[in-house]
């Protein structure tokens, strides 16, 4: 089975509180349970925007982006290629719900979440630093404002 075939599979049995990784290749191998990773073995930008298509597409979810800030900082000398890279991540992301944080903090989120939920690893063949994203899904059908509503009604 291919990565699109095996992603496809999985993304109808996601909700809220999952995340999906799209990842360079130094990512760790995760051996937590609930964490799944598959190897995709394309570059990063081509899997990422895949996986916005199908997220975008599918109608129970809805991706809130994360991207490492030290990525903004990496300049040509130190990875060549990091500047085509940017520019084709804001291209993919344009519009879309992206956060940007230091690279620890992004891991502390997604290490309290894995403990209760599933998490899908794409790892690709990306070789520039920082370059993961990481989308944390959310409910396509029910807003903030919706749920704050229920509560305020249920008091």
């Amino acid at each position: 089975m291919d990565w699109t075939q095996a992603f496809n599979h999985v993304l109808p049995l996601l909700g809220h509180r999952n995340w999906i990784l799209v990842v360079d290749q130094a990512y760790p191998y995760q051996s937590a349970p609930g964490i799944t990773t598959i190897d995709t073995q394309e570059p990063l930008p081509a899997v990422l925007e895949k996986v916005v298509a199908a997220v975008k597409a599918s109608t129970h979810v809805k991706p809130i982006f994360y991207t490492d800030k030290e990525l903004g900082y990496i300049s040509e000398d130190m990875a060549p290629g990091v500047a085509a890279f940017r520019t084709e991540l804001a291209r993919i992301l344009a519009g879309a719900q992206t956060q940007t944080l230091l690279h620890d903090s992004v891991f502390a989120k997604l290490d309290e979440a894995a403990k209760l939920f599933n998490v899908v690893i794409l790892k690709t063949q990306g070789t520039i630093a920082y370059s993961s994203v990481f989308i944390e899904l959310d409910c396509a059908y029910w807003s903030a404002a919706k749920e704050q509503a229920l509560r305020d009604k249920m008091r």
